[in-house]
């Protein structure tokens, strides 16, 4: 039985046979009924795998999710349109996603709640910070490994590229920019958070037509999101939580 199980690589049956045997014989199950229960599991099993790999080959800075994600906090953030992107169907579609505000707003913590949420129905997610995508793309420049380096960023389903135009972009930078942009175009979702407003990102490119060229591209069917409210990392002191109080062991 093992050997056979492994040769069809169906060996993840085990991990339930036992149980399933049990309850076959004290249910009086129909072969069919017993096949169909154990099959199933192996399918939930690899399906678990399978969404445990694509998170892993996202990168995730952190593991983010919307049930952490306190939208009272600021209710200006609009929640609805952020609803919409979750259900990932501009991923399906091929479509891009701005989410633009100043820092601490929650930009990062959404986009990557929007990137597991893409990786639980099916979709190749990868996340990156800007500045150290364009640095891959800098180092691949000098070691001859530069074509093979972008299609790291060009075939996921989805690219997350957080923080973008912390810094000005420098050399290369803004072709290599550009070119992630193109070869995704109806190719494939990407999503960008920045701190710039709409109309500061195309300075960040140089030269007039290049940035022309990159946000026709990218603001094609695109979801334009904007954050507004105070930093869940340095509220006003109006907005912080108090202090939790000590135990009475700590304050003897």
């Amino acid at each position: 039985m093992i050997v056979l199980l492994k040769k069809l690589r169906l060996s993840g049956v085990l991990n339930t046979l036992e149980l399933r045997t049990r309850q076959a014989v004290e249910d009086n199950l129909a072969h069919a009924d017993f096949l169909f229960r154990l099959l199933l599991d192996e399918v939930e099993r690899r399906d678990a795998a399978q969404l445990e790999q694509r998170v892993r080959r996202a990168s995730f800075e952190h593991q983010k999710t919307f049930e952490d994600f306190d939208f009272a906090f600021n209710p200006k953030i609009p929640k609805a349109k952020v609803t919409d992107l979750a259900t990932c169907v501009f991923v399906a579609r091929k479509e891009n996603a701005l989410l633009i505000g100043h820092a601490g707003v929650g930009k990062s913590h959404i986009a990557q709640a929007i990137g597991h949420r893409a990786c639980r129905a099916g979709h190749t997610v990868l996340y990156v910070e800007a500045s150290d995508m364009l640095k891959q793309l800098r180092a691949a420049r000098a070691d001859g490994s530069y074509d093979r380096r972008l299609l790291r960023f060009t075939t996921p389903s989805l690219l997350i590229i957080d923080d973008l135009g912390l810094r000005p972009l420098v050399g290369e930078e803004p072709v290599d920019l550009y070119e992630i942009i193109r070869q995704r175009y109806e190719r494939g979702a990407t999503l960008i958070t920045t701190n710039r407003a709409a109309e500061e990102i195309p300075a960040l490119f140089g030269d007039p037509l290049l940035a022309s060229a990159a946000m026709d591209r990218l603001l094609h069917n695109a979801h334009v999101l904007e954050f507004e409210g105070d930093s869940f990392r340095n509220p006003p002191p109006n907005r912080r939580r108090p202090p939790a109080p000590k135990s009475t062991k700590e304050s003897s």
